[in-house]
């Protein structure tokens, strides 16, 4: 294997910040050795959360209801291509993917990047790089995390402009009032653009509680008011979207408007 110049010895994994407010590694692959294999390294690096699949269904099915920090990926799974789930995360979140692949074509390599793909690491591997790679790529999120949070006090759209500072909300340059709870929805997807989250999660960010009966309701409710107040046509909304049969994304809009 070519040498990538990587040091895991000097890769801390504690310099990633603090690791509760990172979500799981998804390892997806349809070989359990390998599966166990990199599970046992990555928890000797300290990184405790992880989660498998072993199809592509079930990979959907995971991302279609929790979030990940960073995804493992296999292209050759029994049911469907990795180029394909792929594709389908890129629709509704720009979480980390780190294709493996016995495929080690030119071709393969940057098709899996041209669609949406953060590296490519070709089988057989030397697991110790696969897990300096993903270290790297989560100490890099971790730091882009961090940075975002010191510096986004105001989230300025042009068109909408939303400062957590003094509490504002203003779209096409006027002020518009908005309550506690829808700012602070609008606030959590700010932070979180073109990402999908559930009915559930958004009530449980927001109400800081466990969702029962009527919480969904809770948050179309919420939704339904603050596309009232930010959206150009209501029926048709171009900021916060549904996404069929999984919840909502936040789509900023572009600084000469929507």
């Amino acid at each position: 294997m070519t040498n990538t110049g990587i040091d895991i010895n000097k890769l801390n994994y504690n310099d990633l910040g603090d690791r509760n407010m990172m979500d799981p590694i998804l390892l997806v692959d349809d070989e359990d050795g390998l599966l166990d294999m990199l599970s046992i390294m990555l928890q000797k690096e300290g990184i405790m959360e992880i989660e498998f699949a072993t199809t592509g269904k079930q990979a959907l099915e995971k991302l279609n209801n929790f979030r990940y920090s960073l995804i493992v990926l296999d292209i050759m799974l029994p049911d469907i291509d990795g180029f394909q789930i792929c594709q389908e995360i890129r629709k509704i979140s720009d979480v980390p993917i780190l294709f493996i692949s016995a495929r080690t074509s030119d071709i393969d390599k940057l098709t899996g990047l041209n669609i949406g793909g953060d590296d490519y690491i070709t089988k057989p591997f030397n697991p110790l790089e696969v897990v300096a790679r993903i270290k790297i790529h989560l100490r890099r999120q971790a730091l882009n995390l961090q940075s975002h949070k010191k510096t986004l006090d105001e989230y300025n759209y042009g068109y909408l402009i939303l400062s957590k500072k003094t509490g504002e909300l203003f779209v096409k340059g006027k002020k518009v009032l908005c309550p506690a709870k829808e700012f602070e929805l609008l606030s959590f997807f700010c932070a979180n653009p073109n990402q999908v989250f559930s009915a559930e999660q958004l009530y449980e960010q927001i109400w800081q509680q466990s969702t029962g009966l009527n919480d969904r309701n809770t948050v179309m409710v919420h939704i339904l008011r603050l596309r009232k107040k930010i959206e150009e046509d209501v029926k048709n909304p171009k900021i916060i979207m549904n996404i069929r049969s999984i919840g909502y994304k936040f789509i900023p809009p572009k600084l000469e408007g929507i």
